[in-house]
């Protein structure tokens, strides 16, 4: 596998994820209780490792941050609770927040690592060695028909 470039989408239309993870037009403040907010992140690559950075203001990476590896995915999940005080306005957002971020191979879950600090979390990804693969011919047996198909 190499490490193949990630893409940055320049396009008229928003992203999916936008589209469903705002408030619905018209609707100020409106979304389904099960939703949980999307999760802004950066990945490059370079120098054997993937990093992926989240951007999560405010958490405590002890008890609000989790991180989880599944094959090739890595899902971040965040909760942020809203404190007791009353405001006169706020756009902070609280809630539960998720994103889960695919890359190009099987992620090797004992070598990841992660860490947080000024509000970003980053998870560094052990890139898996390339494989190479050595061309071989395979010799094609004739088969006797006589014999139900197979040479003795």
């Amino acid at each position: 596998m190499a490490g193949g470039k990630v893409e940055r989408r320049h396009s008229l239309f928003p992203d999916f994820n936008d589209w469903f993870n705002r408030e619905f037009p018209g609707l100020p403040g409106w979304r389904p209780a099960t939703a949980a907010h999307s999760i802004p992140v950066e990945v490059n690559s370079g120098d054997g490792v993937y990093v992926l950075r989240a951007e999560l203001p405010g958490m405590d990476p002890d008890s609000d941050i989790s991180i989880t590896v599944d094959d090739n995915l890595i899902t971040v999940s965040a909760e942020h609770s809203e404190g007791k005080e009353d405001k006169e306005h706020s756009e902070f957002r609280y809630g539960s927040f998720r994103r889960t971020v695919r890359l190009p191979g099987t992620i090797p879950a004992d070598d990841v690592e992660a860490s947080y600090a000024d509000g970003i979390l980053t998870i560094r990804v052990p890139m898996p060695e390339e494989q190479t693969t050595a061309v071989r011919t395979i010799p094609v047996k004739r088969s006797d028909r006589s014999n139900g198909g197979t040479a003795p």
